[in-house]
């Protein structure tokens, strides 16, 4: 059985010519910036590849990417169920920045698209603060919308997953721009 592993960005730093680069997140994040050469695989996508990233790994190792490194984990683990070897990248995107290392941006002028976790984070906020007013102002009912927010946020924690993440990586500007090389 493959085992999930993870690369350190001082590890994966001077190995980046022999690694496929794999970010994991929807082509919107991946559009504002990625790891040089790196292939855009959207983690919805991602086992409907399977079949290229072992071809791939079967050539050298595979790096998966995203921006804080939870996508990737995640990835890492799924591909691992399908016998593909992968590592993550500790820390995602932030620690390859943070240590000073640069991005790859497309040419010409892209559209800010905010960060998968902060997009949760707005939309998350949003509808607790609408069912808290729809609350005060309508019926008491709409305080349900953000008890489900609340026990949604709590399973999303649990189990290291997150529905709105994949619900809000469907939108359309999350799959414009940063098509895969």
């Amino acid at each position: 059985m493959t085992v999930a592993r993870a690369t350190a960005v001082a590890e994966a730093q001077p190995r980046l010519g022999e690694l496929t680069v794999v970010d994991v997140r929807t082509p919107g994040e991946f559009a504002t910036g990625h790891l040089p050469g790196a292939l855009n695989v959207p983690l919805e996508r991602l086992a409907r590849s399977v079949p290229e990233l072992r071809e791939a790994a079967g050539r050298g190792p595979l790096l998966v990417v995203c921006a804080s490194g939870a996508r990737s984990d995640g990835a890492v683990r799924e591909l691992a169920g399908h016998g593909v070897d992968a590592s993550g990248l500790t820390g995602g995107l932030r620690a390859w920045v943070a240590a000073g290392h640069p991005l790859e941006r497309p040419a010409g002028p892209v559209r800010a698209v905010w960060a998968m976790e902060r997009q949760v984070r707005f939309a998350a906020g949003a509808v607790v603060l609408l069912g808290l007013v729809l609350g005060l102002l309508a019926h008491p009912g709409y305080q349900l919308l953000s008890a489900a927010i609340a026990t949604g946020l709590v399973f999303s924690a649990v189990t290291d997953t997150c529905g709105m993440a994949v619900v809000l990586g469907r939108l359309p500007f999350n799959r414009r721009g940063g098509a895969a090389r």
